[in-house]
């Protein structure tokens, strides 16, 4: 009963990782898709060309179908936190994958969430309190570890599939908490009549 990166309909992490390699981007694929939902958590309006600026130092070079795939990331992962159905998820390796190399992305993930996090309007996020502050230093911590020695055994896998089910949870949580951060940008200043 492992995880499936059923997230986005039609697009496979390997995919989105070809994509943003053949494009030089500087982020892996999982870093590149945790620092958009980190920056969606911190940051309205979040638009498509703030993230692909952000990920993509050549975004010209891409072919139209690679901008296809990008945007149906980008709108799939928006539409997924601001549904009230916890239809998130983070996109990660498929199953088929050495639990090694999901264990980085997991990790590579929870860095680039905290990346797009602090790249919006929060500026100190060790300052941050309550359920995000927690959330927070255990995606640090998460980011710090290491798949290398990370085993395919039962156990591991398990571990591996609580945590990706707890950062899904946790992003969402994020999403919620910092919805009046996001609104700020929204609401009118004083009114002079």
């Amino acid at each position: 009963m492992g995880y499936h990166a059923a997230m986005i309909p039609g697009i496979r992490f390997k995919d989105f990782e070809d994509i943003l390699a053949a494009a030089g981007s500087h982020a892996d694929a999982a870093e590149a898709h945790g620092s958009l939902c980190g920056a969606l958590c911190a940051t309205s309006p979040y638009r498509i060309d703030d993230w692909v600026n952000e990920i993509l130092p050549h975004a010209a070079s891409l072919v139209p179908e690679d901008v296809a795939t990008i945007e149906r990331v980008f709108s799939a992962t928006a539409a997924a936190f601001g549904d009230q159905g916890m239809a998130f998820a983070p996109l990660l390796p498929d199953d088929e994958q050495p639990l090694s190399g999901r264990a980085n992305a997991l990790a590579l993930w929870c860095t680039g969430f905290l990346y797009g996090l602090g790249a919006g309007r929060i500026a100190d996020l060790d300052a941050l309190s309550g359920h995000v502050g927690e959330i927070v230093r255990d995606f640090t911590e998460i980011a710090r570890a290491s798949g290398d020695d990370a085993d395919g055994d039962e156990a591991n896998e398990q571990a591996y599939a609580e945590l990706v089910e707890f950062i899904r949870v946790a992003a969402q949580v994020v999403f919620e908490e910092l919805h009046p951060l996001r609104a700020q940008v929204f609401s009118p200043g004083p009114q002079l009549h």
